[in-house]
């Protein structure tokens, strides 16, 4: 058993080879270009807005349609049924984000200099972290804009959870949501990060079977 546990200890100390080093490197370029791209998107349509209302959520700002125009005209839609103003102060949850994308990025790069199997442990978990609380994070807003109305907004609805993914109807609107282009890149990463880390885990445990194999002989 200690021998075992010796062994895995050494694993976790066994500088990246070349080729994951290089994979790193590349698996921060769809970090860096996922700040370039909305990561939701959000598209309204009612027959009093044949041309659709767009707002786009980036990792740093909230971008409306029409330069601008369509989230103006949404903040009008939600102030008669009582929902929040959609502003970036509104969306001060989504605030950390560009930190951690910045952040993932420094130990990618970090672990490809100087990094081991160690680090990738700890640089998937993160990525895991990362992406698992933008999102849990994002549902809540969410939630939270659809139920915590004015009571004393012109129209009354029943409190409502906005669509996350797919379409979804309320009054005449039909709202579509879905991911873009931004969390695909993100997720590119966190996919690469993994890969890179499970393979190594794989290799090691085989080395270590094989070892074992060895001794018992």
């Amino acid at each position: 058993m200690k021998r075992t546990a010796d062994s895995f200890w050494e694993f976790l100390d066994i500088p990246l080879r070349g080729g994951a080093r290089i994979l790193l490197v590349l698996l921060c370029v769809p970090l860096v270009l996922s700040f370039y791209f909305p990561l939701w998107n959000i598209y309204m349509k009612a027959p009093q807005y044949p041309k659709g209302l767009t707002m786009d959520i980036y990792s740093y700002k909230v971008e409306g349609g029409n330069g601008g125009a369509d989230i103006a005209e949404i903040n009008i839609l939600n102030h008669y049924i009582g929902m929040k103003t959609i502003t970036r102060e509104e969306l001060r949850d989504l605030d950390w984000i560009p930190f951690a994308l910045i952040g993932m990025a420094m130990l990618a790069l970090r672990a490809a200099l100087l990094g081991n199997v160690r680090a990738m442990i700890d640089l998937s978990m993160l990525a895991f972290y990362v992406s698992a609380v933008a999102f849990g994070r994002y549902v809540y807003m969410l939630w939270e804009f659809g139920h915590n109305l004015d009571p004393k907004a012109p129209v009354e609805v029943e409190p409502f959870m906005p669509v996350l993914i797919g379409s979804k109807k309320i009054a005449n609107f039909t709202t579509w949501s879905s991911p873009e282009l931004g969390s695909y890149l993100v997720g590119a990463f966190t996919a690469g990060v993994w890969l890179i880390t499970l393979w190594y885990l794989w290799v090691g445990h085989r080395e270590s079977r094989r070892a074992q194999l060895a001794g018992g002989a």
